[in-house]
């Protein structure tokens, strides 16, 4: 179903590499609007509802929540001709993202050096499982 500019939920589906259930639920949620439905009960989406879907997509694959990208797209409907909302909210999530980096950076040299540190199986006590079993003596590694 094509005719006109309207799609189909299938094809809309397809185009935007969103799963047909996903779509149903960004609805349920408002974050797209419930399309039109044709005489027969199908949903009818059109040009706009495959662009604030691909928005919400590009949204989710930069890691921004759906409640952010719910705030982004309130704020592009606004139209506002600022973009200092729009700039704190990105800025917020950068900051996230570097201190979830920064957290995973640690992790992988704690893990890496207890890796090293059980010599694959040759000491009789695993100081791995040392360290997972007793925190309190590598509390700056593991917290």
């Amino acid at each position: 179903m094509t005719s006109r500019g309207c799609i189909s939920i299938g094809i809309l589906s397809k185009r935007s590499g969103v799963n047909v259930e996903t779509i149903r639920y960004y609805e349920r949620i408002g974050l797209l609007p419930n399309p039109p439905r044709s005489a027969g009960g199908y949903r009818i989406y059109s040009s706009a509802h495959a662009e604030r879907l691909q928005f919400v997509r590009r949204a989710r694959d930069l890691g921004l929540s759906l409640d952010e990208a719910r705030r982004l797209l309130n704020l592009a409907d606004q139209q506002s001709n600022s973009c200092a909302k729009v700039h704190d909210l990105a800025a917020q999530h950068l900051a996230d993202i570097r201190g979830r980096i920064a957290d995973l950076n640690r992790m992988e040299r704690v893990l890496s050096r207890l890796v090293r540190a059980c010599a694959k199986g040759e000491l009789p006590n695993c100081p791995l499982l040392k360290a997972l079993a007793h925190p309190d003596d590598n509390s700056e590694d593991l917290h």
